[in-house]
């Protein structure tokens, strides 16, 4: 049997039990902040919603989803040895929005996820997400977070779309110092630019299949802006994980950036820009033949594999057969580093 590690997994997590862990002065705020997300996301996508009628939802209806010890079931269940959990809500978006003091409700929400891991810490790794809002906060809570023993923090894709600076200013240079002090890594999850609900809304497909194959390229925006800003220059010990992009196009984009690279003023990098991914970032997929056929022009050690339980496309519980059927022509070495090995480096996995 094949060790398997996933480097992308999510867990539910219940607003009324963030909630009650709020001080009461607070939860009003905290309604309200909720609230007033919820309102945004729904004038987002215009009313439309994703059926999910046509999906098979075990996955949603196994009891690890919600529960820890459920949880470690699973994955034994799906011969999974560790997952890397990420909370299926964007808390980071909401902080922002809380009239009066959101760092308890911050706190809140990390530690509701602090106790689920805790159940089996060797296995079960959140990505926690640390406001940016304040940068002396999110430097602090680093260092909290560090010294619980923490492997990854989820950061927003894109800053700018709930107002904050893009993240070659200099404001996030004491954040990007710490992250690499404490070799915890940067997490950007797969979501939405907000201009694709237009793409959503127009969607004649019953399960939105344009606009759900839109946002893994949207990504393409994040390594570049990484990269092709210097930052990456700049702080050459950090580690960063884009989550659920596949793999199929990304070296293709990196040919493109090199290109520009050689007829492009950007004066802030001494290497290729493929020489800073393959230094500094990472990728993750579930089941992408193709893209692993390409492994070698993105670089062995810088894809990470993983099941996506509980969403749609998730390889639970077959992951096993899944990965046997995906490396049957890789060799073992090979297939061992992209299906655990590079986990175990980035994060510190056993």
């Amino acid at each position: 049997m094949t060790k398997l590690i996933s480097a992308d997994s999510h867990v539910a997590v219940r607003l009324d039990a963030i909630r009650d862990r709020v001080p009461r002065s607070l939860r009003e705020a905290f309604d309200d902040a909720t609230a007033e997300q919820a309102r945004i996301d729904e004038d987002l996508r215009g009313g439309r919603k994703i059926s999910l009628d046509d999906w098979d939802l075990e996955a949603f209806r196994d009891p690890g989803y919600r529960e820890p010890v459920a949880r470690l079931a699973a994955m034994d269940r799906d011969g999974v040895q560790a997952e890397v959990l990420y909370s299926e809500v964007s808390a980071f978006r909401s902080f922002g929005l809380v009239k009066g003091d959101w760092k308890p409700i911050s706190r809140a929400f990390t530690d509701h996820l602090t106790e689920f891991a805790a159940h089996d810490p060797d296995r079960l790794a959140v990505s926690y997400q640390v406001p940016i809002i304040d940068i002396e906060y999110a430097v602090a809570e680093v260092e909290r977070l560090a010294a619980l023993g923490a492997r990854s923090v989820h950061l927003p894709n894109f800053p700018s779309e709930i107002g904050l600076p893009d993240y070659h200013e200099p404001v996030y240079d004491p954040l990007w110092a710490v992250l690499q002090e404490t070799g915890i890594s940067i997490s950007h999850h797969l979501g939405n630019r907000h201009w694709l609900y237009d793409i959503m809304r127009r969607d004649p497909t019953p399960q939105a299949a344009i606009f759900t194959s839109m946002p893994a390229l949207a990504l393409a925006e994040v390594i570049a802006w990484w990269i092709l800003t210097g930052t990456l220059e700049r702080f050459p010990r950090l580690k960063i994980v884009l989550v659920e992009p596949g793999l199929y196009w990304v070296p293709g984009f990196l040919a493109s950036l090199d290109r520009k690279a050689k007829v492009y003023d950007l004066p802030g990098l001494r290497l290729a820009p493929s020489e800073y991914f393959r230094r500094n970032m990472a990728l993750t997929f579930m089941d992408d033949e193709v893209g692993l056929g390409l492994r070698h022009l993105i670089g062995i050690e810088n894809i990470l594999w993983s099941t996506d339980f509980p969403h749609p496309a998730t390889t639970w519980p077959h992951s096993q057969a899944t990965v046997a059927r995906q490396f049957a022509d890789i060799p073992d070495d090979e297939r061992d580093l992209i299906c655990a090995r590079n986990a175990e480096r980035i994060y510190g996995l056993a």
